[in-house]
C-alpha cells in the first residue's frame, strides 16, 4: 500500500510582482455575508478595492481563494454574473461551483494567460447563498494582473 502526499509548497507556484507568467500586481481579500436567498456580484474590473484602498481592475486572475465558513447552515454557490459573467474561470455561463460549510475552493492558473477578465463584458464573479432562512459567511482572496 502507497501513501501519497501532495506538499502545497510543491503544487502552488511563487507568485513575484508583475503582469506575466507566475506574476500578479493586484490583491483583493474581504469576509462577506450574503443573506438567505441573495447573491454577491463582484465586479472584477473597476469596484473593488485592495487593502489599500486604491480600486482594482483586474485584467487576469492567477488565484482565487474561498473559504465557506463552518458555521454556515447553507451552502455557498459560485458562478458567473447573471449578466457580463466570468465565463474564462467555470467555462461557461451558467457552470457553478458548490462549496460546502467549512469547504475550501482554490483555483490556481499561474500561466501568462491565466483566468482573463474582460471589463463590462465578462467581470462578475456571483456568489450565491445555496438556502433559506439564513445568511451564509464566506472569506475570499483573488490574486491578479493588471494586464
Amino acid at each position: 500500500t502507497e501513501i501519497y502526499t501532495l506538499s502545497l509548497h510543491d503544487a502552488l507556484p511563487i507568485l513575484s510582482s508583475g503582469v506575466g507568467a507566475s506574476q500578479a500586481d493586484k490583491l483583493f481579500t474581504d469576509t462577506r455575508t450574503i443573506n438567505a436567498s441573495a447573491n454577491d456580484d463582484l465586479d472584477l474590473a473597476g469596484v473593488l478595492v485592495d487593502p489599500l484602498g486604491a480600486t482594482l481592475t483586474f485584467a487576469r486572475i492567477r488565484a482565487i481563494i474561498v473559504a465557506a465558513a463552518a458555521a454556515n447552515a447553507n451552502t455557498l454557490i459560485m458562478g458567473g454574473g447573471a449578466s457580463n459573467p466570468v465565463t474564462t474561470i467555470l467555462g461557461g455561463t451558467t457552470p457553478t461551483l458548490t462549496i460546502r460549510p467549512g469547504g475550501i475552493l482554490a483555483l490556481l492558473a499561474p500561466d501568462a494567460t491565466g483566468y482573463v477578465v474582460t471589463a463590462a463584458t465578462a467581470d462578475i464573479l456571483r456568489f450565491t447563498n445555496g438556502g433559506a432562512g439564513t445568511s451564509v459567511q464566506y472569506d475570499i482572496i483573488i490574486v491578479g494582473a493588471s494586464a
